[in-house]
C-alpha cells in the first residue's frame, strides 16, 4: 500500500487555482472580520452623541465587546479541530453577519452592548481557523507571505469601513455601518460549496475519497488514489489526549507563555487604535472626516508591514523580523506623542501600524507552524484567546486616560509599554521546539530524503 504524507505533498506543492481558492475566501472571510471589528471604532463619537455616553461608558462597551472575541477564540476556535474548520468558519460568518445588523437596529446602548457581544463571538472564532487553513495549504516555500498577504483582508475591511465612514457615515448615520455588515451571510451557500474542510479532519475519519480529491487538486501529477494510507494511524495516535495540554508538551511551555505575552502585546496596541484613533485626533483638533483619514491611514500601515514583513519572514526568520517591528513600533508611538505636524503624524501613524497590525499578521502564521496541525487551530485560538485580554483591556485604559487632564494625542505614549514587552517576549520562543511542518514524528519511520510518498 502506498504511504502519502499529506502535509508534505502540500509544503512541495506550487500555488496554483487550488490554493487561490482557499486564498480568496479566506481574505474575504478576514475582510470582514476586519471590518466588523473597525466600526465600533469609527462609529463611536457619532453613537456616543447618539446613546449619550461618556467616555468611559464608551470604552467600557468596547471592552465588553472583546470579552466576547476572547469567548469566541476560545470556545468557537477549539472547536475546529473537532467539527471541522470549514463548519466553524460558516458558523462565525453567519453569527457576525446577522447580529451585526441587529446591533445597527439598536434603540438603545444596552441593547447594542448585547447584540455586539454576540457577533463579537463569531468574529473572535473566525480568526484562528482562518489562519489555521491558510497554513494548512499553503505551500512551505512562501507560506508566511502568503498567509500574511491574505491577513491583509483584514485591514482591507478596516479601510472599506472607515471609506464608508468618511464619505457616508454623516449624511447616513453610523447605524447604517452595520446594516452593511449582513452581506457575508448570504454568500455563505457558495462558501459551503468551494470552500475545502481541512485535511486532518478528512484524514481522522478515514475519508479517503475526499483526501485524495484534494491532494490531486493541490498536486495534479500524484495520481493519488482514495486507497492510499494517508498516515491514518499515526495522525489518530497524535490527536489523542487533550488538544489545550498538548501547548505545554513536548517542551512547548516556555514558548506558549511567550506566545501569549507577544499576543496580548499586539492586541492591547491593536484595540486600543481601532477603538480611540478617531477621537483622539478629533480631540487633538481635527474634524471627524479628517480624524477617520488617521484609521484610513492605519490600515494602509498595516498591509504594508504584512507584506514587507512577510518578504522578510522569508529571508530572515520570523523572530528577528518582529524583534525589529517591535522596536519601531516602540519608538513610534513616543514620537506620535509629541509631533505636531500633520504629514509627520500621518507617517507615524502607518509606520504604528505596520508594527501593530502588521506584527499580529506575522506572529498569527508563526504561531500556527510552531505547533503541529493536530494541536494547529487550538494553539492559535487559545493563544488569542489570552491575547484578548489585552483587547478586552485596551478600550477602557486608553478611555480612563482620554478621562484624565492628559492631552488626548499623548495617549499615544502608553502604546510604547506593550510594543517593548512583545519584543522581549519573543526572546524566550524556543525555536528548535517547534514543529514548523517537519515530517515524521517520534516513533515513525524516518520520511523519504525526496518526494513524499512510501510504498510498503
Amino acid at each position: 500500500m502506498r504511504v502519502v504524507q499529506t502535509s508534505q505533498v502540500i509544503a512541495d506543492s506550487k500555488f496554483n487555482r487550488f490554493h487561490l481558492v482557499v486564498f480568496l475566501w479566506c481574505f474575504y472571510a478576514i475582510a470582514f472580520d476586519g471590518y466588523d471589528i473597525a466600526l465600533y471604532g469609527i462609529g463611536l463619537p457619532m453613537m456616543m452623541e447618539d446613546f449619550h455616553l461618556t467616555v468611559v461608558e464608551a470604552g467600557a462597551i468596547g471592552s465588553y465587546t472583546l470579552i466576547g472575541m476572547m469567548l469566541g477564540s476560545f470556545l468557537l476556535g477549539s472547536l475546529a479541530d473537532v467539527i471541522g474548520r470549514k463548519r466553524i468558519l460558516a458558523i462565525c460568518m453567519g453569527i457576525f453577519s446577522v447580529f451585526s445588523l441587529l446591533a445597527g437596529l439598536a434603540p438603545n446602548a444596552l441593547t447594542f452592548t448585547i447584540m455586539r457581544f454576540i457577533a463579537a463571538l463569531g468574529m473572535g472564532g473566525l480568526m484562528p481557523a482562518v489562519i489555521a487553513v491558510m497554513t494548512e495549504y499553503s505551500p512551505k516555500k512562501n507560506r508566511a507571505l502568503i498567509v500574511a498577504a491574505m491577513y491583509t483582508g483584514y485591514s482591507i475591511g478596516a479601510i472599506l469601513a472607515s471609506l464608508i465612514g468618511m464619505y457616508l457615515m454623516e449624511s447616513l448615520g453610523w447605524r447604517f455601518l452595520y446594516w452593511i455588515g449582513i452581506i457575508p451571510l448570504f454568500t455563505l451557500p457558495f462558501f459551503l460549496k468551494y470552500f475545502p474542510e481541512s485535511l486532518s479532519f478528512h484524514i481522522l475519519r478515514n475519508q479517503g475519497e475526499k483526501i485524495a480529491g484534494i491532494l490531486n487538486k493541490i498536486n495534479p501529477k500524484g495520481n493519488y488514489q482514495a486507497t492510499d494510507d494517508f498516515e491514518y494511524a499515526s495522525v489518530k495516535e497524535n490527536t489523542k489526549g487533550f488538544p489545550a495540554k498538548k501547548l505545554f508538551s513536548d517542551n512547548r511551555a516556555v514558548s506558549t507563555l511567550a506566545f501569549w505575552a507577544v499576543v496580548f502585546s499586539c492586541l492591547l496596541m491593536i484595540y486600543g487604535l481601532n477603538t480611540w484613533l478617531p477621537k483622539i485626533m478629533q480631540g487633538s483638533g481635527y474634524g471627524i472626516s479628517s480624524s477617520l483619514s488617521f484609521s484610513l491611514v492605519l490600515g494602509v500601515g498595516q498591509i504594508g508591514g504584512s507584506l514587507l514583513g512577510g518578504y522578510l519572514v522569508e529571508r530572515l526568520g520570523h523572530r528577528k523580523v518582529l524583534m525589529y517591528m517591535f522596536l519601531i513600533g516602540a519608538f513610534c508611538f513616543v514620537s506620535l506623542s509629541v509631533t505636531t505636524n500633520a504629514l509627520l503624524l500621518y507617517v507615524l501613524i502607518a509606520i504604528g501600524g505596520a508594527c501593530t497590525g502588521g506584527t499580529q499578521n506575522l506572529v498569527n502564521p508563526y504561531i500556527s507552524e510552531f505547533y503541529p496541525r493536530e494541536i494547529r487551530t487550538t494553539g492559535l485560538s487559545v493563544t488569542v484567546g489570552i491575547g484578548r485580554i489585552g483587547a478586552i483591556m485596551a478600550p477602557l485604559i486608553i478611555g480612563l486616560l482620554l478621562a484624565t487632564k492628559l492631552a488626548p494625542q499623548q495617549a499615544f505614549m502608553a502604546f510604547a509599554i506593550p510594543s517593548m514587552i512583545g519584543g522581549l517576549a519573543l526572546l524566550l520562543v524556543q525555536e528548535k521546539h517547534g514543529s514548523f511542518d517537519r515530517v515524521g514524528t517520534e516513533g515513525q519511520a524516518p520520511s523519504p530524503k525526496k518526494g513524499q510518498i512510501n510504498y510498503s
